[in-house]
């Protein structure tokens, strides 16, 4: 990878986790720690992979965005109000009564929103129905689904991966983000998923492993996938939960927890420091 373009990727990463933290902070609410886990998935699929137009989010052809694993939705909106879909300085209005900017995404009032998720395993199944309205019309545009490792212990996510195999949906593409911890605990304790790998290859899908902080990893992966013609891909992201802030990193309680003021100004201070 272009070095410039590897250091420009990395500064809108940090970028997007301090958008995340900014939210969350000033709602006094939110989820943490798996929407700093995909700071630089959003920021790969936003400023190197997906074709979209801030000015016309709307656009027929644009490639679209499901955020499955819909609680992390500071994640999506800082990456939005990065690419200039909403205005940064809204970002702090998160979980409040009067903003659209609400706990999960909302794709009526939040412009570059694709889809309104939440219930988890829902995203998938509207992804796969995206996917293959756009074979239908003869589109060439792909469809990206970011999906939760704890998320895939609901069935309906392996019901959207049979419809997905069995339509060759070639144009859609799931990104596990595998950090290994739920609200719970591990997910190997709480509802052991695992083996991803083979479970997807047994559902037909390419398998392709990443290490989600990594950019050129990324952007092999996505390549990967992009090439893979007549089954759906599935890129497995190695990630770390809270990455980016010491205290949160792989500490299931911050999945749904605020910072407070001094633990927020640490947070951002170490998130500047590292660029």
């Amino acid at each position: 990878m272009d070095q410039v373009k590897l250091a420009e990727l990395k500064k809108t990463a940090a970028d997007i986790r301090l958008g995340i933290l900014e939210g969350i902070h000033a709602a006094s609410s939110g989820h943490p720690g798996g929407s700093l886990s995909i700071a630089e998935i959003m920021s790969y699929l936003y400023f190197s992979e997906m074709r979209v137009d801030p000015s016309n989010p709307d656009w027929p052809d644009r490639d679209r965005l499901v955020l499955s694993k819909g609680h992390t939705a500071p994640a999506l909106y800082a990456a939005l109000a990065e690419k200039g879909f909403i205005p940064k300085e809204d970002l702090k209005t998160l979980r409040q009564a009067d903003s659209y900017l609400e706990g999960h995404p909302d794709m009526k009032h939040t412009p570059g929103c694709d889809m309104t998720t939440g219930s988890l395993g829902l995203g998938v199944s509207a992804a796969c129905g995206m996917a293959l309205a756009g074979k239908i019309a003869g589109k060439d545009y792909r469809v990206y689904a970011v999906v939760g490792d704890g998320e895939t212990e609901e069935g309906q996510v392996w019901e959207s991966s049979m419809f997905a195999a069995h339509y060759k949906l070639d144009n859609l593409c799931y990104i596990l983000d595998l950090n290994g911890l739920q609200i719970d605990g591990r997910i190997t304790d709480v509802m052991n998923p695992t083996p991803h790998d083979k479970k997807f290859e047994a559902f037909g899908f390419n398998v392709i492993n990443a290490d989600a902080h990594d950019f050129e990893s990324l952007e092999k992966a996505f390549a990967a996938a992009r090439a893979c013609k007549g089954r759906p891909s599935v890129i497995i992201a190695r990630s770390t939960k809270g990455k980016g802030v010491s205290f949160m990193e792989n500490q299931v309680g911050w999945h749904g927890a605020a910072p407070n003021d001094e633990q927020y100004a640490q947070a951002v201070a170490e998130i500047k420091a590292s660029l």
